[in-house]
């Protein structure tokens, strides 16, 4: 556990200290911060809306489960649960470039609602036309960057930044699946009964 502790530390100094570079710190404090980003949100939905149609709602709303799942696992069970520092209080010599979250760092909330975004959509749009895999990559990309900002603001360690991705993932194809059950199970009987009926 310590080399492996070692190691993340070493990652972590990487990120903050050695790949940075003063054009990339406001590049890095938008990505990191919802609010400065709401507007690509706003793109990716209405993205979702005019390839899917009816369709699209649904997704949006698988979407936000997925989000609110993997919000739910990263800040409601693990950081209350394992309670690590974030770095910019463990550890010397850390550019932050926020201010102090006073929360606990493992895992990265960021990291886990931004990857479970990325992969509801990975889902739906992959397979499609060359407009919507390319809407896939940079929506992969975006949140990819979203969790490289966390660690190079001074506020997670690299190994808070992957659990958090694949807590992100985890939620998304869990909320998927439950949805594909209650359509074959319950929605679609229910709808060829009423078409019997009719």
């Amino acid at each position: 556990m310590a080399l492996l502790e070692q190691a993340d530390i070493w990652f972590f100094r990487l990120l903050n200290l050695s790949l940075v570079h003063p054009a990339l710190d406001d590049l890095m404090v938008f990505l990191t911060t919802p609010k400065l980003s709401l507007h690509i949100l706003l793109l990716i939905a209405l993205f979702v809306l005019v390839r899917a149609g009816k369709s699209g709602i649904a997704i949006i709303l698988l979407v936000f489960a997925s989000l609110g799942l993997a919000d739910f696992i990263a800040s409601g069970i693990l950081k209350p649960l394992v309670q690590r520092i974030r770095p910019c209080f463990a550890l010397d010599h850390v550019r932050l470039l926020i201010s102090q979250p006073h929360s606990f760092s493992f895992a990265s909330s960021h990291a886990a609602n931004s990857a479970a975004v990325a992969s509801i959509l990975w889902i739906f749009f992959h397979r499609g036309v060359f407009v919507e895999k390319l809407f896939t990559v940079l929506v992969i990309l975006y949140a990819l960057a979203i969790a490289f900002s966390r660690a190079y603001v001074g506020v997670h360690y690299p190994s808070d930044l992957l659990a958090g991705i694949m807590i992100g993932i985890g939620s998304a194809f869990l909320i998927y699946l439950l949805f594909s059950w209650v359509l074959k199970n319950i929605v679609q009987p229910r709808r060829m009964r009423q078409h019997r009926v009719d």
